[in-house]
């Protein structure tokens, strides 16, 4: 199987790529981002394209995957609905409308959130643009599209977030998370786990579309 993944650099970027790495059915991880990885790897090939609204150019280096996991994504905080759809909703689009074209076959896998609205009409800012994207994507002629919604995310293996916030919350939460998880396993996840179930729907599809934390474990629990 052969894997595009963009946002490698991101916290939930940075599991899925270990998983992808460590599986032996996984030929070759191709990362699309704005900055390098930092590894290396026999199975990495790494695409640093400074502007992703513009995949044209790399077109011939886009096609010929079996499956995309989209892990790009930005915090609304502090911004305008705007500002926030044009990376979300716009960047998504404009990369998924290209990839849909080279790769009718693939499966494309994006990480949306817990509480998105997919009627797009209630619900915060976020969520509506959130849904708005979901809702966008599984109009595309992919071989087929999953949307993982996601809440807490445990970083696991050293992973850290690159959203200061976010790390200083996984910083300070850090004793607790580990047996937290153990008693809500259906609540939070982790990096591992996010990783796993990407590839298990990769490899034999999933009963639904939309999938929520308590799907998300059992996918990578059955992997």
């Amino acid at each position: 199987m052969k894997v595009l993944l963009y946002g490698a650099t991101g916290m939930v970027g940075q599991g899925v790529l270990r998983e992808c790495l460590l599986a032996p059915d996984v030929t070759l991880v191709q990362t699309v981002g704005r900055t390098p990885t930092g590894q290396q790897h026999p199975k990495l090939k790494e695409l640093v394209q400074r502007d992703l609204f513009d995949s044209l150019p790399m077109a011939a280096e886009l096609s010929g995957f079996d499956a995309c996991f989209f892990c790009l994504g930005v915090s609304s905080a502090g911004m305008t609905e705007a500002d926030y759809v044009h990376l979300t909703y716009d960047l998504t689009l404009s990369v998924a409308q290209i990839l849909a074209s080279l790769n009718p076959g693939m499966t494309l896998v994006y990480v949306s959130g817990a509480g998105t609205d997919s009627s797009e009409q209630k619900g915060s800012m976020w969520a509506r643009v959130k849904g708005r994207t979901e809702n966008a994507l599984q109009r595309l002629p992919f071989k087929a599209v999953y949307l993982f919604r996601p809440g807490v995310i445990q970083p696991l293996h050293g992973i850290r977030s690159k959203t200061g916030s976010y790390q200083l919350f996984y910083s300070l939460s850090k004793p607790f998370l580990t047996p937290l998880r153990a008693l809500f396993p259906n609540t939070i996840l982790s990096t591992e786990i996010m990783g796993r179930a990407m590839l298990a729907v990769a490899r034999r599809g999933a009963a639904k579309a939309v999938l929520e934390a308590p799907d998300i474990r059992a996918l990578a629990v059955s992997n």
